[in-house]
C-alpha cells in the first residue's frame, strides 16, 4: 500500500491535544463503491498510538491496526462478490459506520473540460441527449464523485466531493462522457459502477504529472513556485497532480479514463511520450500494475478560432500513443466533433466509445465492434491503396460512395484534393488527376474534418502515409 502524506492536515491532527475520533478522506463516506473481489485499501487518522478496529458487514470480519506517531493509519480489506448495500464500521473507542455501500467497479475518470463537462452542458453549449437522460437515469446502482477544483503546489491529503446515486440531480451536475461510459458498464455487467471524476478545463497533461516525472521534457517549466500555481492554475504543471489525483491515489480501482489534449495543441510534438511517461506514473504510484487506461482521441474542431492550428498533429501523437502504452486503447471521435466549439455535443459517443474498448479488452466481452486501424499504402502508377489493421468487417463510407477527406501529394510535396475515391472490401483506394506519380496520402489531416471512413459503425482516425 502506498504512503500517505498528510502534510498541514496531520500536522494540525499532531497538535491537538483533545481526543481525536476517527477521520476518513472523503471519498471514503457513505453510497461510496468499492472494487470487488481484491484487497482494498482504505486509511486514515485517529489519535496516535491508537488501535482502529475495522469490521465489514458483508462478512463481519474485523481488522486491526494501530496508528503511527502521526496518527495515520492504513489497512486492506478483502471485498467479495459485486454486491451490497453494506457497512464498514471504524471503531478507535468511538464508533464511526458508513452506509449504504457496494461493491462493484470502479474507474477514475480524469481530463480536461470534455471530460468535466456536465450533463447539463456549459453556459450555450449543450450536450446532446440531455433531456431524454435525464427522464430515465435514475440507478441505485451507479455512484458518482466528482472531485471540486484544486491546485497545489504540493500534494494535499483530501479531495472536496461526496458520493451520490445516480438521479436526475446529481447526473444533470456529472461529467456526461464518464456518466455515459458508466451507464453502459452497468447495463451490461449488471453490477454497481463507481465512478470518480477528477478534471477540470483547460488543464495541461503536464498538470497531471509528478515533477519527477517531467525532467525527461527539457520543454517543460521544471522550477515550480507558489506563484506559477496561483497563476497558471490548472495548466500549471504538477499542480493538479498535486491538487486533484495524489488524494485518489491507491482507492482500488478496475482502470482510469482520459479524456485531455486540447490544451496540449501547441505542443503537440512530445504528447506521446508524455502521456506514456504520464500513464507510467500512475501506475507506479497506485501499485495496481498495467491497470486499463482508455483514452478519447480529441475530437475535430476549427482551432483558428482561438488562434491555434494543426490539431491533426497532437490527434496523430494520440494515435501513436496506442502503440506505446501497454493495456491501452483510443476511443477515436473523427465523427463526432463540433467546428465551431471546442466542446462537441456527442458525449453519449464519448462515453459509450470508451466503455466498449473496457468492456472488449477489460472484461473479454465478445462480439463487440473495433476500431481500424491504418497501415500501410502502396501505390500502382496513379493510384494509392490503403490498407487497415483491425478490419474483418471492412470499411466504407458513412455518407456515401465516397469521400472529400483525402488528399494526394507527389514528390513536390503539395497536396491536392483527390479526386476519385472509392473502397473494396478493406481497401481505399484514391486517385488525383493532379499527381499523376503519388507518394503520400493524407486522410482527415487537418484541424476540423468530418469524419466519414468508418468500420463496423466506429470512425477510423484521421492519418497520413508521409512524415513531413
Amino acid at each position: 500500500m502506498r504512503r500517505i502524506t498528510f502534510f498541514l492536515f496531520t500536522c494540525l491532527l499532531s497538535l491537538s491535544t483533545s481526543f481525536a475520533e476517527v477521520k476518513l478522506p472523503r471519498f471514503f463516506s457513505d453510497n461510496m463503491v468499492l472494487q470487488q473481489q481484491t484487497e482494498c485499501n482504505l486509511w486514515g487518522t485517529a489519535d496516535k498510538g491508537k488501535t482502529v478496529k475495522i469490521t465489514t458487514s458483508w462478512n463481519q470480519k474485523s481488522y486491526q491496526v494501530k496508528t503511527d506517531k502521526n496518527g495515520r493509519f492504513e489497512v486492506k480489506i478483502q471485498t467479495p462478490q459485486a454486491g451490497g448495500p453494506y457497512e464498514i464500521t471504524f471503531n478507535d473507542g468511538k464508533p464511526l459506520t458508513l452506509h449504504n455501500i457496494l461493491i462493484g467497479e470502479v474507474w477514475i475518470c480524469a481530463g480536461q473540460s470534455n471530460m468535466e463537462m456536465q450533463m447539463k452542458g456549459f453556459k450555450q453549449q449543450p450536450v446532446e441527449g440531455t433531456t431524454e437522460e435525464l427522464l430515465r437515469c435514475k440507478d441505485s446502482q451507479l455512484r458518482l464523485f466528482t472531485v471540486k477544483r484544486h491546485v497545489s503546489l504540493t500534494p494535499v491529503y483530501d479531495v472536496t466531493g461526496q458520493w451520490s446515486e445516480a438521479n436526475s440531480a446529481s447526473v444533470r451536475d456529472f461529467s456526461a462522457t464518464a456518466y455515459y461510459f458508466g451507464r453502459a458498464l452497468r447495463s451490461t455487467l449488471d453490477v454497481p459502477i463507481g465512478l470518480i471524476v477528477t478534471a477540470w478545463g483547460g488543464s495541461a497533461c503536464e498538470a497531471w504529472m509528478k515533477a519527477d516525472w517531467l525532467r525527461a521534457f527539457p520543454k517543460v517549466q521544471q522550477t515550480i513556485t507558489v506563484g506559477d500555481v496561483s497563476k497558471l492554475q490548472q495548466r500549471c504543471p504538477t499542480a493538479l497532480y498535486n491538487g486533484q489525483l495524489y488524494p485518489l491515489i491507491g482507492y482500488t480501482m478496475k482502470g482510469a479514463i482520459w479524456y485531455q489534449g486540447e490544451d496540449n495543441v501547441p505542443r503537440y510534438d512530445y504528447y506521446a511520450p508524455l502521456l506514456k511517461t504520464m500513464v507510467e506514473g500512475w501506475r507506479s504510484e497506485w501499485k495496481q500494475g498495467d491497470f486499463p487506461f482508455y483514452y478519447c482521441q480529441i475530437a475535430p474542431y476549427d482551432y483558428s478560432l482561438i488562434d491555434w492550428k494543426d490539431s491533426q498533429y497532437l490527434r496523430e501523437q494520440q494515435a501513436k500513443a496506442e502503440t506505446m502504452i501497454p493495456n491501452a486503447r483510443m476511443a477515436v471521435l473523427m465523427d463526432a466533433g463540433l467546428e465551431y466549439g471546442i466542446h462537441p455535443r456527442k458525449k453519449r459517443q464519448a462515453g459509450e466509445r470508451l466503455a466498449l474498448l473496457a468492456l472488449a479488452n477489460t472484461y473479454d466481452m465478445k462480439g463487440l465492434p473495433e476500431f481500424a486501424t491504418y497501415k500501410e499504402v502502396t501505390f500502382e502508377k496513379d493510384t494509392a491503396v490503403i490498407a487497415f489493421d483491425r478490419s474483418k468487417e471492412w470499411v466504407y463510407f458513412e455518407h456515401g460512395t465516397t469521400s472529400n477527406n483525402f488528399e494526394v501529394a507527389g514528390a513536390d510535396k503539395v497536396f491536392h484534393p483527390a479526386t476519385k475515391v472509392w473502397v473494396s472490401r478493406n481497401r481505399v483506394y484514391v486517385i488525383c488527376d493532379a499527381v499523376k506519380q503519388p507518394v503520400a496520402i493524407r486522410y482527415a489531416f487537418k484541424d476540423w474534418a468530418d469524419g466519414d471512413l468508418m468500420h463496423d459503425g466506429l470512425p477510423v482516425s484521421s492519418f497520413r502515409t508521409d512524415n513531413w
